[in-house]
C-alpha cells in the first residue's frame, strides 16, 4: 500500500513508519489502555514486536495504520487503524494520547478516515467496536449514524459493535 496522507482541520494522518514508533510508544498510558483490547507494552522492545507486524499488513494492503499529527506542532496524537480494509465492512479503531481527550479529535479523525475509505472503495458499513463504558467513543460512532448491532466480550470488558454507514461527500 502506498503512503497515505489524509489532512483534517487540525491534523494530518500519515501511514505509520518505523520512525514513528518511539513517539507512539510514549503516548501509551494506563488511561489509554483501559478501553483497549490490548495491554500496554512493557517496553519499546515489546512495542516493536507489535508494530513490526503492522508493516507487512500495510504492505499487502490488508490493514492500514495511521499516525495523526497535530498541524500546530507535529506531535503524535495516537494511532488510528483500519482493519480488514479490503472487505466491504472494514473495522475502525482509534486511541489518542490522554492530553487530547475531550477536544473532539476522535470525531474529526474517524470522520476523515471513514470518508477517505468510503471514497476509495465500496463500503457497506464500518464496524466500530467500543467498550460499553467508553461513552466518548460511543458518541463518535453515533455522530456518524452508527448503530449498535452486536455485543461482544473480551478478556477486559464488554463491548458493543457499531455499524457506521459509509461517509460520502
Amino acid at each position: 500500500m502506498q503512503d497515505i496522507e489524509i489532512p483534517t482541520e487540525r491534523t494530518v494522518l500519515r501511514s505509520f513508519r518505523q520512525e514513528d514508533a518511539g513517539e507512539v510508544f510514549a503516548c501509551i498510558s494506563p488511561e489509554i489502555t483501559r478501553f483497549t483490547a490490548w495491554e500496554a507494552p512493557a517496553s519499546e522492545e515489546a512495542f516493536a514486536e507489535i508494530w513490526q507486524n503492522w508493516l507487512p499488513a500495510m504492505e499487502d494492503g490488508s490493514e492500514l495504520t495511521l499516525v495523526p499529527r497535530s498541524r500546530e506542532d507535529s506531535r503524535c496524537l495516537g494511532i488510528l487503524g483500519v482493519h480488514a480494509i479490503k472487505s466491504d465492512t472494514p473495522e475502525l479503531g482509534i486511541w489518542l494520547r490522554r492530553d487530547v481527550h475531550g477536544k473532539r479529535f476522535g470525531n474529526e479523525l474517524i470522520g476523515a478516515v471513514a470518508r477517505w475509505v468510503s471514497k476509495t472503495q465500496t463500503v457497506r458499513y464500518f464496524e466500530y467496536p467500543v467498550a460499553e463504558e467508553n461513552i466518548a467513543s460511543r458518541r463518535i460512532a453515533e455522530a456518524y449514524g452508527g448503530e449498535v448491532r452486536e455485543h461482544r466480550h473480551n478478556r477486559k470488558y464488554g463491548c458493543v459493535v457499531y455499524h457506521i454507514p459509509p461517509i460520502l461527500p
